[in-house]
């Protein structure tokens, strides 16, 4: 049985749950990963007797990492560690080479587990969602899985969904303008409120970030030259506007179904926010280290 990669929390989260039924669970993760491969480094999966969750790759690769835990879990012994060209030798013909770590979940894996996990969240880049309605909801749910924080913002408590995603920061403010000063650089705005004037006040903040990865504003070329004008008759500088991205998600024209249009959004916005430097990208194999004696 595969558990589905929409399992709610973490890894850490769905180890603990099985360690807390007594069951016995192993932790495969790519501890190092060169040239060509299917997954990156910290990429980790865990695995029962008749169980998995999450994914090191799939193929040969996958298929060695899920014996060689059963095998761990059934006969015991030390953490592995499995040195695997990505070759025809495998049966993959990526061409990189990927070393796996096997070992057997106990309290101090996992707690080393929720410490790479917790860091890796802090590192993850913003995305401050402004609005609550149909689309919004659909976006968050699109942006869930994904390694990004979510800042959804609305002036509307009963907007929010009674099962927002796991680990969505949600901020009830009266004041959604504001709120755009509060997000560390790099950040990515999307605004989609109830209201074309908040929308305008909530973006004009946004474009004047220098440090913004991503401003998106919902609506059509129409609305878009409408902001301009009004965003130019405020006295500011015609080059912000360079910023914005309006209409949102290429290629979103002539289907309005929400859902649609985050998945388009959501992989414009993934885009941006993650082109970014590679030593500000933190990965749970930098923290968790080696493995074994």
């Amino acid at each position: 049985m595969t558990v589905p990669l929409s399992a709610p929390g973490p890894m850490s989260a769905i180890l603990a749950a099985r360690l807390a039924r007594g069951e016995a669970v192993a932790l495969v993760m790519v501890a190092e990963a060169r040239g060509s491969t299917p997954r990156e480094a910290g990429a980790c999966m865990a695995v029962g007797p008749d169980w998995q969750a999450g994914t090191v790759g799939g193929g040969r690769l996958e298929q060695l990492g899920l014996e060689t835990a059963r095998r761990l879990l059934a006969e015991g012994g030390d953490p592995v560690r499995l040195d695997v060209p990505l070759g025809p030798a495998v049966g993959q013909c990526c061409g990189g080479h990927v070393a796996l770590t096997v070992e057997r979940v106990d309290e101090a894996v996992l707690y080393r587990l929720r410490a790479a996990e917790a860091t890796a969240v802090a590192g993850q880049p913003w995305l401050m969602l402004f609005g609550a309605g149909h689309v919004g909801k659909a976006v968050a749910r699109a942006v869930a899985p994904l390694p990004l924080r979510l800042v959804w913002v609305d002036s509307r408590a009963s907007e929010f969904p009674p099962d927002p995603p796991v680990d969505a920061d949600i901020r009830v403010a009266t004041e959604l303008p504001s709120q755009v000063a509060l997000a560390p650089p790099g950040a990515g705005y999307l605004i989609m409120t109830h209201n074309h004037d908040l929308d305008f006040a909530i973006t004009a903040e946004a474009v004047r970030r220098t440090d913004a990865a991503y401003v998106g504003l919902i609506g059509s070329h129409t609305k878009r030259q409408r902001f301009s004008r009004w965003y130019l008759a405020q006295g500011y500088e015609p080059d912000h506007l360079k910023r914005l991205v309006c209409p949102i998600g290429p290629g979103v024209a002539g289907d309005k179904r929400p859902e649609v249009i985050a998945a388009l959004t959501t992989a414009e916005v993934l885009a941006a926010l993650l082109r970014r430097p590679p030593q500000t990208t933190v990965m749970m194999g930098d923290i968790l280290g080696p493995v074994g004696p």
